[in-house]
């Protein structure tokens, strides 16, 4: 699904906790509405699906910040555990990276307004406390009863998400601020990792605590977004530490700058026989005459193609276009940015372009890897 152009997605593990959302709700949802068993199942599903509307509201606050600062996103993923925001990049800046990661409450925070808008409009205050809390001595419509439910959530979620503690966005804001006032990114991120980290494990004793006292599924859900918080928190200190060691290198410095292109007026036929059949490689990028990137031309598109008897069209006409800047990387860009690369593992390589588009080079993950390699000191420390 494309949402303002951003492709929306769900992980399988989003499938876990929809089914099992609605069936620990079910059970309170008829309780309170004294209705039948299909009213409170379908009012329970409709709350629960809006709720996770509700996260991609919340990404997409993310998304929409970021694309106005000229991050690419390539994709916005519901999974177990809330929602993710895949950019081609991290912020430049403190600056961009606090408006990021602020964006996201926001728009919850609006999500907030409009359902106390509705809300108190419909029943007024009184009503909208008694069906937050689930009242069954009170007469409560499937409408309210959602409404202020997700009400109840969202702030919940909002509170949460400004805890100073990374990955939160909160701790992500957290960064921002100690990388302004100290002018390095690094020790932004470290402060905020470790809160997060004492976070995480603040999280996990309650958790352990709910689960002995109360016998709750809540303290087993505890545990999990702690171990991911926490595990989170230190993934990004690891990182850091990387980055310290290979700062300074730029994609530029690693590229191979001779890479064989092919040129968009080259027929299918020709492009077969002088550079698929030639090098043996499933893929090759495509240029225009002034030498700017055009997209990646695969070995499968060309042959049907010339199967269809269509050898007179030319590569470009069979290119695959870049929708979303996937496949190339500026060559000033640190190659810390490639450490994350979905694209780079699905294709085994960036090419490399200037301020132009114009390309320059293509680095390949066996050359990243060697960097690295390189900056530990030797191929045994990154195992």
């Amino acid at each position: 699904m494309d949402l303002f152009g951003f492709r929306i997605g769900v992980n399988r593990s989003w499938f876990l906790i929809l089914f099992l959302m609605i069936f620990l709700l079910s059970g309170d949802f008829r309780s309170v509405l004294h209705s039948s068993d299909g009213v409170a199942y379908l009012t329970t599903v409709i709350t629960v699906l809006v709720l996770f509307g509700s996260l991609i509201v919340h990404e997409l606050g993310h998304a929409l910040m970021a694309r106005r600062h000229g991050i690419v996103v390539r994709r916005i993923d519901l999974f177990l555990f809330g929602g993710l925001t895949e950019m081609s990049r991290d912020a430049a800046s403190p600056g961009e990276d606090f408006k990021i990661a602020a964006a996201g409450p926001l728009a919850t925070f609006g999500f907030v307004l409009l359902c106390l808008a509705i809300d108190l409009a419909i029943v007024g205050p009184h009503r909208l406390i008694h069906a937050a809390k689930l009242d069954t001595s009170v007469r409560i419509t499937p409408v309210l009863l959602s409404l202020s439910w997700l009400l109840f959530w969202n702030v919940l979620l909002l509170v949460f998400n400004l805890i100073p503690a990374f990955p939160l966005d909160g701790g992500r804001m957290a960064r921002a601020i100690v990388w302004r006032v100290t002018g390095e990114k690094q020790r932004g991120t470290v402060v905020a990792a470790k809160l997060g980290q004492g976070f995480a494990l603040l999280l996990a004793g309650v958790g352990v605590w709910a689960t002995l006292e109360f016998r709750s599924f809540s303290g087993v859900w505890l545990l999990g977004i702690s171990f991911l918080l926490y595990q989170s928190a230190r993934a990004a200190i690891v990182q850091t530490a990387l980055n310290e060691r290979i700062e300074g290198v730029r994609v530029a410095d690693i590229m191979d700058r001779q890479p064989v292109a092919i040129p968009s007026e080259t027929p299918v036929a020709d492009a077969l026989d002088s550079f698929f059949l030639r090098y043996g490689w499933s893929w090759f990028p495509v240029i225009d005459n002034a030498g700017r990137f055009l997209g990646i031309a695969r070995q499968e598109r060309i042959g049907e193609a010339q199967d269809r008897g269509e050898d007179w069209l030319t590569v470009e006409a069979v290119l695959e276009p870049e929708h979303d800047g996937g496949s190339w990387v500026r060559e000033d860009r640190p190659i810390t940015e490639l450490l994350s690369s979905e694209p780079l593992g699905r294709l085994g390589a960036l090419m490399a372009v200037d301020g132009e588009g114009v390309l320059r080079g293509v680095v390949t993950i066996e050359q990243v890897r060697r960097a690295l390699q390189a900056a530990f000191g030797s191929p045994g420390r990154l195992a």
